[in-house]
């Protein structure tokens, strides 16, 4: 394992230097702000697993606030937090893609056995689904699959603070934690409420 990560980081370093992550003007909800680490930072499989897998996590999230964003008469609650989920995750996805090019590592998993479809993830049904739907509702399939999709998130970062060794990807997998925790607790509770 040790091989494979300095082989890594040794052709991490014989390419164009990674581009620095676009500057991010995400308000204080965002999982938090996370650097560029430099070819030489210190990772593990578990940080390359975790960045290649929230990769289309993340994405997945930002297309699913996008589709109940686009409907008109949205409970502003729902719309809030769609707007709040995308502007904490557009930003992490850039940073995760930039640590994988620092690190050396594909950003797709297709050439790792994954075992299947991840925790969470929503498939091309539900999607559309959810882009079929009313407004009233979207805003409930909105909730009730971001729940489950925030739910995998969770299930994953945790086991990224457990077994990740770079600094920033635990950092941002513990802020991920607390913040998708959060708002799955809201989420909860807009489903409550008549």
């Amino acid at each position: 394992m040790a091989l494979l990560a300095a082989s890594s980081l040794a052709l991490a370093g014989c390419g164009a230097p990674a581009a620095a992550p676009p500057s991010s003007s995400a308000p204080a909800e965002a999982h938090g702000a996370h650097s560029m680490p430099s070819p030489s930072a210190s990772f593990n499989s578990a940080d390359a697993m975790f960045a290649q897998m929230m990769v289309p996590h993340h994405e997945q999230a930002v297309e699913m606030s996008e589709i109940v964003l686009a409907k008109p008469g949205l409970d502003p609650r729902v719309a809030a937090l769609a707007q709040q989920i995308k502007a904490a995750q557009a930003p992490e996805i850039a940073t995760l893609k930039n640590w994988l090019a620092a690190w050396g590592q594909p950003v797709s998993m297709a050439d790792h056995d994954s075992g299947g479809v991840m925790s969470g993830m929503m498939r091309d049904e539900d999607l559309g689904q959810l882009r079929a739907a009313d407004s009233a509702v979207a805003a409930k399939l909105f909730l009730t699959q971001m729940i489950a999709h925030h739910e995998g998130a969770v299930q994953m970062a945790r086991t990224e603070t457990e077994a990740g060794q770079h600094g920033d990807a635990v950092a941002m997998a513990s802020a991920i934690v607390t913040s998708q925790s959060k708002e799955i607790d809201e989420m909860k509770a807009i489903l409550a409420q008549p």
